[in-house]
């Protein structure tokens, strides 16, 4: 009884400190840059081409004589703070700016002075969405998220011009970082939260709950890049892709976690995508989603497929010296596992 009583008062304390663990355990154990490195590198070449695409009419999108002009972006905003450094630029200034956010774009593509490139890379794409509020999609709002956790994550420890000029101060290999988990980590989150909430706003429509939102999408002219009007004669199929569809959304942030269950939530997620991107012609939006998605990924594999490029750039001996801490790793977490098992097989037998 007394020691049920003692149980009962220290398990609020017991509690909290099984809070805190989990909490610091999650957000702040060393991971390997790998992945984020590599979110890095992918995320750039996305911005590179999305804002290249605005260099095809910038003063038209951007000018101050252009097709919204900033007293416009302004009202449509609803009179809400919305800083563009493009507001202020004249137009005799506009190419060169464009080309040195361009610059800036490459340098944080490619791992140079990261943390500062990646700063000024969010500082850019917001200017470049709020001046022109009404060109504003999700695939920009995803690079904007990204490019944040990426300044805030070590991305630049792996796969970067930083990476080659650091191993001549700290050596060849690389070393776990408590900034990389914490890049990762945030964007796993909010990832979890884009597809639970795109789950939840989907069911306020009736044509979710009736099965015709998947047919209303594929059947818009404007949109769709295949005739998929077959599918009007198998109303059982577009229905089982609706309903489907909610539910991976909603299940999303759940299932993801689970080890057993992320490879196939992932390869759903790499189907859905190519299905947006094939029918309605959404690829740069199913390749920044998909980009997201990679920070579930573990980062052993990405390691392996990307060995020849380390070997390419820090030579054979460097790049083996690089997965050298990860095996090292592997090594005393089984020799851990052994010793346990020896130890508990020799109390059953005492």
């Amino acid at each position: 009884m007394r020691g049920l009583i003692l149980s009962l008062a220290t398990y609020p304390w017991r509690f909290a400190l099984w809070l805190v663990e989990g909490w610091n355990t999650f957000w702040h154990t060393p991971a390997d840059p790998i992945v984020l490195g590599l979110i890095r590198v992918c995320t750039g070449l996305m911005v590179l081409y999305t804002h290249a695409v605005w260099g095809l009419a910038l003063k038209d999108f951007l000018g101050p004589y252009g097709w919204v002009s900033p007293e416009l972006a302004h009202s449509v905003s609803g009179g809400q703070y919305a800083y563009s450094f493009w507001n202020i630029v004249p137009d005799a200034w506009m190419w060169p700016v464009f080309a040195l956010t361009m610059i800036v774009f490459t340098a944080f593509t490619v791992g140079f002075c990261t943390r500062i490139s990646a700063i000024l890379s969010f500082i850019a794409i917001l200017s470049y969405v709020l001046r022109v509020p009404e060109a504003l999609f999700g695939l920009d709002k995803l690079e904007v998220i990204l490019v944040f956790y990426l300044a805030i994550g070590d991305s630049g420890k792996a796969l970067s011009v930083d990476r080659l000029l650091r191993r001549r101060r700290q050596g060849p290999a690389w070393t776990p970082s408590a900034g990389a988990n914490l890049g990762i980590r945030l964007i796993q989150v909010h990832m979890c939260m884009i597809y639970f909430f795109a789950g939840i706003s989907k069911l306020r429509g009736p044509a979710w709950w009736t099965g015709n939102a998947m047919w209303l999408a594929l059947a818009n002219s404007e949109y769709r890049t295949i005739d998929v009007d077959w599918l009007a004669w198998h109303p059982w199929m577009l229905n089982s892709l609706c309903h489907l569809t909610i539910a991976w959304e909603l299940s999303f942030c759940v299932l993801i976690w689970h080890r057993m269950w992320r490879p196939l939530v992932l390869l759903t997620s790499v189907f859905l995508h190519a299905g947006i991107g094939e029918c309605l012609g959404l690829w740069t939006f199913s390749l920044i989603m998909l980009i997201g998605c990679m920070s579930f990924l573990p980062p052993e594999p990405i390691r392996v497929i990307l060995a020849p490029i380390e070997r390419m750039f820090l030579g054979s001996h460097e790049a083996a010296d690089a997965g050298e801490p990860a095996r090292a790793s592997a090594h005393k977490d089984g020799a851990h596992k052994d010793g346990a098992h020896k130890g508990g097989a020799a109390r059953r037998r005492s």
